[in-house]
C-alpha cells in the first residue's frame, strides 16, 4: 500500500488553492491587528483614566475576553447572535471575533508600555502646559513604543497561527482550504505538511521584519530621548525664569 506520494507533495507547494488560503490568512491577520490595535488603544486609555467607571468597564471587558476561549467567542458571534436577530457573514464574524479578542490582549501591552515611561516625563510635560492628549502623543508614546513593539510583534506572530480557528466557522483561510483539499484528494499527510510549511514561512518572514522593527524603534527612541529631554528641560527652565 502506497502511503506517500512525492509527486503530489511537491505539487502542493505551488497549489493556487492553498496559496489563496495563505493570502486570506495574511489579510485576516493584518485586518485583525488593525481592529484589535484600535480597540486595545481605547481600552488602554480607559484603564489609565482617573474615572473609575471607564477603568472598571475596560477591566471587565479584558476579563471576559481573556478569560474565555477564542473558539467559543467565534461560535457565539457566528451562530449565537443570529438568535438575537444579528446576522453576520463569515468574514465579518471572524474579523470581529478575532479583533475583539486581540484588543483585550493588546490593551494590556499598550498600558504596560505607557506605565513604563518615567513619571518625570509626565510632570515635565505638564509643567510646560502640555495637554494630556498632546503629552501622550508627543512625549509618552514615542518612548513607550520601544517597550510595546516586541510583545506587539509576538502577538502578531501568534495571531497568524490563531487565525486558523476561523476555519471552524467556515472561513476559507489556509487551514480550512487544507481540510477541504484533503477531503477531495485524500492525501492527508502531504497536504497538511505543506500547510504547516506555509505557516512556518509566514512566521519566519515576520520574525525577520519584527527584528528590524525592534532595532529601528530602539534606535529612534534613543535618538529622540536626548533631544526631547533637552527641549523639556529648556522649556521648564524658561517657565521657571519667567515666573
Amino acid at each position: 500500500m502506497k502511503v506517500w506520494n512525492w509527486e503530489g507533495f511537491w505539487s502542493y507547494f505551488t497549489n493556487l488553492y492553498l496559496l489563496e488560503g495563505a493570502l486570506w490568512t495574511i489579510g485576516l491577520t493584518l485586518s485583525t491587528l488593525v481592529l484589535g490595535g484600535l480597540i486595545g488603544l481605547l481600552l488602554a486609555v480607559m484603564r489609565l483614566s482617573k474615572h473609575k467607571a471607564l477603568s472598571r468597564a475596560a477591566q471587565v471587558y479584558i476579563w471576559i475576553f481573556r478569560g474565555t476561549p477564542l473558539l467559543v467567542q467565534l461560535i457565539i458571534i457566528y451562530t449565537g447572535l443570529p438568535q438575537l436577530g444579528i446576522q453576520l457573514g463569515v468574514v465579518a464574524s471572524a474579523l470581529i471575533g478575532l479583533g475583539l479578542n486581540e484588543g483585550a490582549y493588546l490593551a494590556e501591552i499598550i498600558r504596560s508600555g505607557v506605565l513604563a515611561v518615567p513619571k518625570g516625563q509626565f510632570e515635565a510635560a505638564r509643567a510646560i502646559g502640555m495637554t494630556w492628549p498632546k503629552t501622550m502623543r508627543v512625549v509618552v508614546m514615542p518612548q513607550a513604543l520601544r517597550i510595546i513593539v516586541p510583545p506587539l510583534g509576538n502577538a502578531f506572530n501568534g495571531l497568524m497561527k490563531t487565525s486558523s480557528l476561523a476555519s471552524v466557522i467556515s472561513l476559507e483561510e489556509l487551514l480550512r482550504r487544507t481540510e477541504l483539499l484533503v477531503q477531495v484528494q485524500f492525501k492527508v499527510l502531504e497536504i497538511f505538511l505543506v500547510a504547516a510549511f506555509y505557516y512556518l514561512v509566514l512566521t519566519t518572514v515576520w520574525s525577520v521584519i519584527q527584528g528590524w522593527l525592534e532595532a529601528y524603534a530602539s534606535r529612534s527612541v534613543a535618538e529622540d530621548r536626548t533631544t526631547r529631554r533637552t527641549k523639556l528641560t529648556a522649556a521648564v527652565e524658561s517657565a521657571v525664569l519667567s515666573s
